[in-house]
């Protein structure tokens, strides 16, 4: 049985610009729970702290420009990382050979929405944009995508929704199905390499992202441990001081202050006594 597609519910420019501001200082109302992750609106965003590893991800929706880039990086350095693709970007044939690539180079390949919609009021966080029914269906339709690529729901249960925001109405629906929703640890200006000058002083450059990165680790007593540091696959051409052309870099350095990456699923597995 084929699932139809929700309309999308697509924000105008301005309050793109909005919203990377709110990014750049969300933070607050994040809690933890028993099994020591942290979490806000329901979501993870954090795993535990008592271990020097963080997970690297990357979503992608329309662009992919700095997919191979990555991917080779990944590999020189052997870093395990995680992918979260709308189904928009599953379809596109002319990425059909970095998602190969990156499932046959075993990173973790999850889902980010089918149209990239917005579920949640950028003002109103509680003020739902879409129904349980167009949530649902828009999701599924994600994952029936990923189906050709050979990534079943069962072992892909981590979702990061779409622009990275949500609510816990949002969160208790992605559990209703069986998943988990995750979302990037914040603190840092990692999610901002997508901004354009254009932008005017919310733009941020991808020496001010590396300098937050560093300062957040220096800063917080338990480093980077847990972290989920959240990238993207691709950015609009009007970005030309793209961050991932500093990935091997950071890699190397948070190496070096003694880290280990893992996938999301791995960072968020705990051991059992």
């Amino acid at each position: 049985m084929s699932l139809s597609r929700a309309s999308p519910v697509r924000p105008p420019a301005r309050m793109v610009w909005l919203f990377c501001a709110m990014l750049l200082t969300c933070g607050e109302g994040v809690g933890s729970a028993a099994d020591g992750y942290a979490y806000v609106e329901g979501g993870i965003v954090r795993g535990e702290v008592d271990t020097p590893e963080l997970a690297l991800v990357f979503t992608g929706d329309e662009y992919a420009d700095g997919g191979d880039l990555i991917r080779s990086m990944l590999r020189g350095h052997d870093v395990p990382a995680s992918f979260f693709f709308t189904g928009r970007f599953y379809r596109n044939p002319a990425f059909h050979a970095l998602i190969t690539g990156l499932k046959k180079d075993g990173h973790y390949l999850g889902a980010h929405s089918d149209q990239h919609l917005l579920y949640c009021s950028w003002e109103d966080r509680d003020r739902l944009l879409v129904t349980r029914d167009s949530f649902v269906v828009d999701l599924l339709v994600n994952y029936q995508v990923m189906e050709n690529f050979g990534i079943k729901r069962p072992e892909a249960k981590y979702f990061m929704p779409p622009y990275e925001w949500y609510n816990e109405t949002v969160s208790a629906w992605t559990e209703e199905l069986g998943l988990t929703l995750v979302n990037f640890t914040p603190g840092t200006r990692s999610n901002a390499d997508y901004t354009t000058p254009d932008m005017g002083d919310r733009y941020v450059s991808s020496d001010s992202i590396f300098s937050s990165i560093l300062s957040y680790e220096s800063q917080d007593p338990n480093g980077l441990n847990g972290f989920i540091l959240l990238l993207h696959v691709g950015t609009a051409p009007e970005r030309t001081d793209k961050f991932y052309v500093r990935l091997g870099e950071l890699v190397t350095l948070l190496r070096q202050r003694g880290y280990a990456f893992a996938r999301i699923d791995d960072l968020l597995t705990r051991q059992e006594p």
